[in-house]
This record gives structure tokens, sequence and C-alpha cells, in this order.
């Protein structure tokens, strides 16, 4: 890396002055650690976010989650989940699309929930992702768990 005071920093390849492209630039990552349930039909947030301020508005951010979902009625409920920039859902198309289908026929069982979405923003200000859930098969609830295992969202600016 050169440093130059008119130039900023320069990386070995690339050909903006700031930074490489295809480069991870920064790293932020976010935990819960408590449990969240809702019987709601339409999405509601986990309280799972984080939030990054791109240094391009250029820049890509790829979001990572992982987590586990239940139905806690024993009787088939649909976890439903996606990540949330803003109030912008970033499953493709509208209304109750997800990014990830938790599906349990046999009970009251704890499933994986993971999720990999690359976003473009298009801005240099601050940006909350949030990982959002309802319940996509009639009433119950359902359950993010955390209590015994971390729920975390890591969110990655990857330069273009």
């Amino acid at each position: 890396m050169v440093l130059d005071g008119s130039a900023g920093a320069t990386f070995p390849y690339g050909s903006n002055p700031q930074a490489a492209p295809s480069k991870v630039v920064q790293v932020v990552n976010s935990t819960l650690t408590t449990s969240f349930s809702t019987s709601s039909a339409s999405f509601v947030s986990t309280g799972l976010a984080a939030t990054i301020t791109p240094l391009f508005s250029t820049s890509k951010i790829l979001v990572l989650v992982n987590a586990s979902a239940m139905d806690n009625t024993a009787s088939g409920r649909q976890p439903v989940a996606t990540v949330f920039r803003g109030s912008t859902n970033l499953a493709s198309g509208s209304g109750g699309n997800g990014l990830a289908l938790v599906y349990n026929t046999a009970g009251q069982g704890q499933a994986p929930l993971a999720i990999m979405v690359l976003d473009s923003p298009a801005t240099t200000s601050a940006t909350t992702y949030t990982l959002n859930i309802y319940n996509g098969n009639t009433a119950g609830s359902i359950t993010l768990i955390a209590s015994n295992a971390l729920a975390s969202m890591i969110l990655m600016e990857i330069a273009q």
C-alpha cells in the first residue's frame, strides 16, 4: 500500500486510488443473544441488525446471516426470513417474499437459517440491515433461536 497526500491510499493492482476493485474494505459484525418469537403474518424485525457506513457509493455490501428458527406449536409453521436495508426487503419481488424458508412438519424442530445476499446500496451514508421474519403458515408462533447459540450478521463492504 502506498500513501500519498493527494491521492489517498493506493493498493497494488487497483486503479481506484482509494481501494482496489473486489477487495473487502471493511467488516461489521452483530450478534443477538436472546430469542425472538412472533406470530405475525407479515415481516417483523427480530432485533438482529448491523449498521455499516460504506466508504464508496459504488461498493457492494455482502450480508451474511447465521441463525436458527423453530415452530413453537408442533404443527408445521413456516418461519420465512429476509434481510431489510432500511425499509427495503432485499428479497426479489415484493410482499411476503423471503430469502430463506424453514419448514418442519414433524414438530418443534429447530432448523438452521442461513442467508447470503449481495446488495448495492449506492450510498456513503450509514446503512442498517435487519433480519426480519414472519410466520408463513397460519396462526401460531415461530421463534428465532439465540438463547443457546448466537444469531449473527456480518456485513462486508466490497470495493468495486
